[in-house]
């Protein structure tokens, strides 16, 4: 997974990055210290996921996902409690609190991972058929199923394939 951290704390951009290199499942492809920062680094860097703050001068958190077109998948990490339910309500995959636990860490990264797999699945080849699959045949008055993986050859006749 591609993120990116957003907070405007050096320390914990630094924590939180010294807990992802546990997983190889995550590339950390940049930080950003604001929400003007995040939105640049967003549009370059194109990750799947963030780890972003909410309380940031400027801009926070939740102003950042407004002004995206296109929103990642996003893990909260904050010192607070109270901004919980209102993460939830921009569809966040998970709300981790600081200092971040590395057991919470972990099953959010297993939620992420789960959550780009079936995005992917979703916008993979829509209705393909696999050699699992079977296909109707009709000869005259007979009628029966084929597994694709019995045919070798197709031939287009008119309206008809053969």
């Amino acid at each position: 997974m591609k993120a990116l951290i957003i907070d405007d704390s050096q320390l914990a951009r630094q924590e939180l990055k010294h807990l992802l290199k546990a997983s190889a499942d995550v590339q950390v492809l940049g930080e950003a210290q604001s929400g003007e920062e995040a939105l640049e680094k967003i549009a370059e860097l194109k990750p799947e996921l963030l780890f972003l703050d909410i309380q940031m001068p400027g801009m926070d958190g939740f102003e950042l996902l407004q002004a995206l077109e296109d929103v990642p998948q996003v893990i909260f990490t904050t010192a607070f409690d109270h901004y919980a339910m209102k993460a939830f309500d921009h569809n966040a995959l998970d709300y981790l609190q600081k200092p971040i636990n590395e057991d919470r860490l972990s099953l959010a990264l297993e939620k992420a991972a789960s959550k780009l797999r079936a995005q992917n699945e979703e916008s993979g080849p829509k209705n393909t058929l696999s050699l699992h699959n079977q296909v109707f045949v009709k000869d005259g008055e007979q009628c029966w199923f084929v597994s694709l993986a019995d045919i070798r050859v197709l031939e287009i006749m008119g309206s008809y394939t053969r």
